[in-house]
């Protein structure tokens, strides 16, 4: 079963800014608000809306966070392929996402941390000793220029002028 026009509009309009109040919504979407209200508990409710976020510049709070991303090569178990050990690394709280992935690794996992040396021994500790894992590439993301869409510094417009006869 698909979505509706107006639960699309309504889920772009929050994955662009989740923040944006029901009133709002619904003039944008010429709907009540208790018609929005109860587009967005259902879709809720369905499990389409998982959590509404905000992208926050952790460095210029004055936290900055080690952010990694981690490739993992994995042996698939019997009946359950990748499942089983993706959902198990999931569940650590450094992991922020993950992805099955195709190419040299199966997994793709993004961890954040306090210092590089905490996201190592998380790698070196937690994820290399699991069975199934055959090893693991870490990559230290060393600038966030853009992150869900939003440009983390500098100017949303572009730099360079239109060129105008």
């Amino acid at each position: 079963m698909g979505l509706s026009a107006k639960e699309s509009e309504i889920l772009c309009t929050l994955e662009r800014d989740p923040c944006v109040s029901t009133g709002q919504m619904a003039t944008m979407t010429d709907l009540s608000e208790d018609e929005v209200k109860g587009i967005v508990a259902d879709l809720k409710q369905r499990g389409i809306i998982l959590r509404t976020r905000s992208v926050i510049n952790w460095e210029k709070a004055g936290e900055p966070l080690v952010t990694a991303l981690i490739e993992v090569r994995v042996t698939p178990q019997r009946d359950v392929g990748f499942d089983a050990l993706a959902q198990r690394i999931a569940r650590f709280p450094e992991v922020r996402s993950m992805y099955l992935v195709s190419g040299t690794y199966d997994l793709a996992v993004q961890v954040t941390g306090r210092t590089m040396q905490d996201l190592a021994m998380f790698v070196a500790g937690k994820i290399a000793p699991l069975d199934g894992v055959q090893g693991t590439v870490t990559h230290f993301l060393l600038k966030t220029y853009k992150e869900d869409g939003v440009l983390i510094e500098g100017d949303q417009q572009p730099s360079r002028l239109p060129i105008a006869p």
